[in-house]
């Protein structure tokens, strides 16, 4: 039986365990990322482990979030960054110089190689051969110290791709068309393998479009072969020296396979307030719009802006809209610039922000009340843009400057022929991806050799072993799909406290009910109750970390995203999986107990737990962790687990476990 490309990449890389799906495997990490939001807290845990300097290939640090620097808070978390990557032997990429998906695929980004990163979009390389996971920042902390990434092996899925995209459609109706047949939940521990003749046909910069979203269907991870549009991609960012030919083998078994004939696809949409709400663009057309947003870390490359920039020249977009394009790096935009085409847009009367996450995130741009935005990012999930009542929709640059230049919602082959003279822009690449790389500091540029903590720079929480009592109110009840955008906002006002857990805290939940915080204080403990999709979204670790510095010790949930789950048990929170009916009878505020030594369960492999509610009904929880995960939790944490080891190592040696 041969290989799938995923499972050649992760023999090329396991260190612990056995390719079969559901079983936990530990791999070796090449490269990883983090960024500023993340960042801060993973550098902290690094320097908590008491190591030197960074252990994989390369290490990149990136300030794409917080670029607008509205407070000190912000601006010393990006010097605190910077001398850590000098400290530490890192890569730094200044503010403003771009996303770090996008940043790192024009420079790093490597067929074959593993990454790991502290954003849940790190897959983006995926369309680059890459093998790219998004983690917890304790994950990339101890990979960066050469210790191994444990993750359970995934089933890989072939999408096969037939045909070629006709005019007008694009990328984005790809991966929108995924998350119309497969939802936000279709991807929970499988890794999407794009394969067959229309693979072949996308370029590089179509395919990341497509990994990069593919987070939003919850997979661990999504990826192309490699061929001559790879390297003709490299050779044109000046990297041809990494190519390398990848290919699944030819009886390579797969789970299970997923048909797409590209020739098929028209434009589509996805509606508020869900990635999964997708629609055709006709079936919606004529809804009102009053701000256009081409950009983010999706569709913010040369390529995606280029499409827009040549529908709006010449032409004047509608004075009741704003359009707004924020490129996904610096040398996107610098190439836009230098071909004119920026001048085009401004002409037209769209504005050009900087290159960064703002306004995916609520920072910048933030709708207006009772009005619908039209954008070409990844998310849009209710209150993420900055405003809570919000209605944004999600689509490609082409449908999006196609409401620019209508005033509405219209499928722009509608557009096309209404105007008769609108040409289907298609995509081009540029002969070379030249422009300055003045804002990438190298390790042997480094300005700082010491950390620089500015005063709202704590310190990584470190939790309690686990006790063998748990019990506590039902603080809080929540629905399905509940995003970590919900558990901590990302939001300016909130986002500046990501270094400081005590003050971040007191959002915890602000989305769901705004007494949360405050009751969970008052409560000194309990357990949080959730449906389907528990924390799903941004890898963010806070949203874990703040709900234990709260006193949650447990979360109780018909089922967990991948991502928080592995925060949960990192951060020492117990993650117990109920059914429909316990979910349905238990309440906000019952009184909730699990009746077993929950220390010494865990610890002895224990599946089913029994939980007492009320001292009146009971039921039974199961806990789904491998013997690693168990250590993790009974430690009270990966970091106290990883520094006792590590400790415990007379050699002195990186930790090479957990």
């Amino acid at each position: 039986m041969g290989l799938t490309l995923t499972e050649k990449i992760l023999d090329d890389h396991l260190v612990e365990g056995e390719l079969e799906p559901g079983d936990e495997i530990g791999i070796e990490i090449d490269q990883v990322l983090t960024q500023d939001t993340t960042g801060t807290m993973v550098w902290l845990q690094f320097e908590a482990l008491d190591l030197d300097e960074v252990q994989t290939e390369l290490a990149a640090q990136y300030c794409d979030h917080q670029t607008y620097q509205f407070d000190f808070k912000n601006t010393d978390d990006h010097r605190f960054l910077r001398s850590a990557a000098g400290t530490y032997g890192a890569y730094f990429s200044r503010p403003g110089n771009g996303i770090c998906h996008n940043v790192h695929k024009e420079n790093f980004a490597a067929p074959g190689k593993t990454l790991l990163g502290s954003d849940s979009h790190t897959p983006t390389p995926g369309g680059l051969g890459q093998l790219a996971i998004g983690a917890g920042g304790l994950d990339i902390s101890v990979a960066m110290g050469g210790g191994a990434y444990y993750v359970e092996m995934p089933e890989v899925v072939n999408v096969r791709l037939e045909g070629e995209l006709p005019e007008w459609s694009t990328a984005k109706d790809v991966i929108l068309e995924m998350l119309r047949r497969e939802t936000v939940k279709g991807g929970v521990g499988k890794v999407f393998e794009y394969t067959g003749p229309g693979a072949e046909s996308l370029t590089v910069p179509e395919r990341t479009t497509i990994t990069n979203m593919g987070t939003e269907l919850g997979a661990t991870s999504s990826i192309f072969g490699t061929d001559e549009k790879t390297r003709d991609y490299l050779a044109r960012q000046g990297r041809e020296e990494d190519f390398v030919e990848l290919s699944p083998d030819e009886d390579a078994e797969y789970a299970d396979e997923i048909v797409i004939d590209l020739s098929e696809l028209e434009p589509l949409i996805a509606q508020p307030s869900m990635p999964d709400n997708v629609v055709p663009v006709r079936e919606v057309a004529g809804t009102d719009v009053e701000q256009v947003i081409v950009g983010s870390c999706t569709n913010g490359g040369y390529e995606d802006v280029l499409p827009a920039a040549k529908m709006v020249k010449g032409r004047e977009i509608k004075k009741d809209i704003e359009m707004i394009v924020a490129p996904g790096s610096k040398q996107a935009a610098e190439l836009l610039a230098r071909e004119g085409w920026t001048a085009e847009m401004m002409a037209a009367g769209v504005n050009v922000s900087e290159a960064t996450c703002g306004p995916c995130i609520g920072i910048g741009h933030v709708p207006a009340s009772d009005s619908v935005s039209l954008r070409t990012f990844n998310r849009n999930f209710e209150g993420r843009s900055g405003i809570e009542d919000d209605s944004v929709f999600l689509c490609s640059p082409e449908v999006a400057a196609a409401a620019a230049i209508k005033g509405e919602i219209i499928d722009p082959r509608d557009l096309a022929d209404e105007l008769g003279d609108l040409d289907a822009p298609g995509i081009e690449l540029p002969d070379q991806y030249d422009g300055s790389k003045t804002d990438l500091i190298t390790p042997d540029e480094a300005i700082d050799d010491e950390l620089i903590k500015g005063p709202n720079i704590g310190s990584a929480p470190i939790g309690d072993p686990l006790e063998a009592d748990i019990a506590g109110e039902v603080l809080l009840k929540m629905e399905d799909n509940i995003t970590t955008d919900h558990i901590i906002p990302a939001t300016s006002d909130i986002l500046m406290y990501r270094s400081n857990i005590e003050k971040l805290s007191e959002f915890t939940l602000s989305r769901v009910d705004e007494t949360f915080a405050d009751r969970a204080k008052a409560a000194d403990g309990g357990v949080l109750v959730a449906g389907e999709n528990y924390g799903q979204g941004s890898s963010r670790e806070h949203a874990a970390m703040c709900p234990l510095y709260l006193g949650v010790e447990a979360v109780l949930a018909q089922s967990f995203a991948r991502i928080h789950k592995a925060n949960l048990f990192n951060f020492g929170i117990l993650p117990l999986t109920i059914d429909s009916d316990t979910y349905e009878q238990i309440d906000q505020g019952d009184d909730v107990e699990v009746v077993t030594d929950v220390a010494e369960a865990v610890q002895a492999g224990e599946e089913e737990f029994t939980v007492r509610v009320n001292d009146d009904w009971e039921a039974t929880a199961t806990l789904k962790a491998s013997e690693r995960e168990r250590r993790i939790l009974a430690a009270g944490g990966k970091l106290r687990l990883t520094k006792q080891q590590y400790e415990e190592d007379s050699g002195g040696a990186a930790p090479a476990d957990d």
